[in-house]
């Protein structure tokens, strides 16, 4: 009996999620599906390094760091282009893309410099 209340609360609480996130725009959308691939890639580059080997271990490094790097200022970027959010309400999201643009620039000057 416990595990079909709990089975029907994950239900209701899956539901209520997706519900949730219907309502959420179009752009916060595809910034999300932005974040997940760079986390996928991320995973992807980790398990192949697993089952490979880490030869040019700065490589490795450079290529994930580079991934999650991305991935935290498309969160940033998402948090400044929210509408309900009121903490950023007279940042324009022209402002807040080009802030990602230039972090993101100056993240990848960064990893090409420790690539050596």
């Amino acid at each position: 009996m416990a595990k079909s209340s709990a089975t029907k609360d994950a239900q209701a609480l899956f539901h209520s999620l997706r519900s949730a996130y219907a309502a959420t725009p179009t752009n916060l959308k595809i910034i999300d599906l932005y974040v997940i691939f760079a986390i996928s890639t991320a995973l992807i580059q980790v398990v192949y390094m697993a089952i490979v080997g880490s030869f040019p271990f700065n490589s490795f490094l450079s290529g994930v760091l580079s991934c999650i790097g991305t991935a935290v200022l498309a969160v940033c970027l998402r948090i400044q282009v929210n509408k309900e959010n009121k903490e950023f309400k007279d940042l324009p999201p022209e402002r807040a893309f080009a802030d990602f643009v230039l972090c993101n620039l100056v993240l990848h000057l960064v990893i090409m410099n420790f690539l050596g």
